[in-house]
């Protein structure tokens, strides 16, 4: 018998995170979600539904959807029972076991004898010393897209499982969907005030407020505050070419591309307008700062945009990239002294990076420059 659902194990918040972020960022809801004790949540109750030797949630990620369901990975976010720890952060293809038939076709699955059973796959009993003798899985959807699967392994009691135990299942699975939603509506609710509707970054009216509470706080103790100005490259040309329905999304990629490259407390991540970025980068001296606007130029050459399927396209959407950008970096008191109001600073500030910015661009773009006085100096 494996671990009760006391014992669930489940992803920590930085890796669990980016499983969750497609629902951010349709919705505008930043990362103030447990996301950890939410699915715990769901794996406890679904136990409890239909007590289990062992158990796990799966989800697909979000940017490696792949147009053909079968080409898509499977990630193990939760788990109970044996071997749970190992499972955890491990992924299977779409393409096998019953878990990828119930994520690629959307429906339910009860399995009562193995060897009978066309979608059963044993890898993981050959693997893990383990004898899987009956499962039970459904489809997690949020609104009418699968996103992952709930599976349930061998009942408790010994006996197969059965179909009154399905019936639970998708009962509760479709209750979980209903929740995940509403918490993500309730969360945007509450945070559409500094939020940006397209990617779920912060706004630039909440940027500006805490740039200058940040600024602020490093005069306050002698601290420096560096800031990351980023704008697209030829950005124009994917509205030009797929339309702004494809814009729009890439501009949501992009947003989610900041928040998994950029993952540190106190820093705030925000769309200053149009394809504009800007990061705020508290207590982060020059070496700091230029690090990490060369690790998120380089995610973003790398990033493979509009790859998946999007309700406004008839089929896949050939987008030739790499889509790179332009990033200029000033820091505070090093390129703006300490004088002046706090608008100025703040200004000044601002000012700089988005010089250093324009420089990148006119030095070639796909870079990353520094603001100096008077002009800026490739990196």
């Amino acid at each position: 018998m494996g671990p009760l659902a006391g014992e669930i194990r489940v992803l920590p918040p930085s890796e669990l995170l980016p499983f969750l972020e497609r629902y951010r960022h349709d919705t505008g809801v930043p990362e103030v979600m447990d996301a950890g004790l939410f699915i715990r949540e769901i794996l406890e109750r679904a136990n409890e539904f239909v007590p289990s030797e062992a158990g796990s949630v799966l989800f697909d990620h979000p940017f490696e959807r792949a147009s053909d369901p079968e080409e898509t990975s499977l990630y193990f976010i939760a788990a109970f029972g044996p071997r749970a720890d190992e499972l955890l952060g491990a992924s299977i293809p779409a393409s096998e076991g019953i878990v990828g038939h119930v994520y690629r076709n959307g429906l339910s699955h009860l399995m009562a004898a193995p060897l009978e059973d066309p979608f059963f796959s044993p890898r993981f009993d050959e693997t893990h010393e383990f004898e899987t003798r009956t499962v039970v899985a459904v489809p997690i959807r949020i609104g009418a897209t699968v996103c992952g699967a709930l599976e349930l392994i061998n009942r408790a009691d010994g006996k197969p499982f059965s179909l009154r135990d399905l019936a639970l299942l998708e009962i509760f699975a479709a209750y979980t969907s209903v929740a995940i939603q509403n918490l993500l509506d309730a969360k945007r609710a509450g945070e559409a005030a500094r939020s940006d509707d397209l990617t779920g970054l912060a706004n630039d009216r909440y940027f500006h407020r805490r740039l200058a509470a940040d600024l602020e706080a490093a005069d306050a103790k002698g601290g420096r505050v560096a800031l990351l100005f980023l704008d697209l490259d030829n950005f124009k040309g994917v509205n030009d070419t797929h339309g702004h329905l494809a814009g729009s999304q890439v501009l949501k990629e992009v947003g989610y591309l900041m928040r998994r490259v950029i993952r540190i407390p106190g820093v705030t991540l925000a769309r200053y307008g149009g394809d504009e970025f800007v990061v705020i980068l508290p207590d982060h001296d020059l070496p700091a700062a230029v690090r990490i606007a060369q690790e998120l130029a380089a995610a973003m050459r790398e990033q493979v945009f509009l790859r998946g399927r999007f309700s406004w396209a008839s089929g896949p959407v050939e987008f030739h990239g790499p889509l790179t950008c332009s990033i200029g970096v000033a820091v505070y008191p090093d390129h703006v002294p300490r004088s002046g109001t706090s608008d100025q600073r703040r200004n000044q500030l601002l000012g700089a990076a988005d010089r250093a910015m324009y420089a990148a661009k006119a030095a070639g773009k796909n870079r990353v420059l520094v603001a100096t006085a008077p002009t800026p100096a490739s990196i």
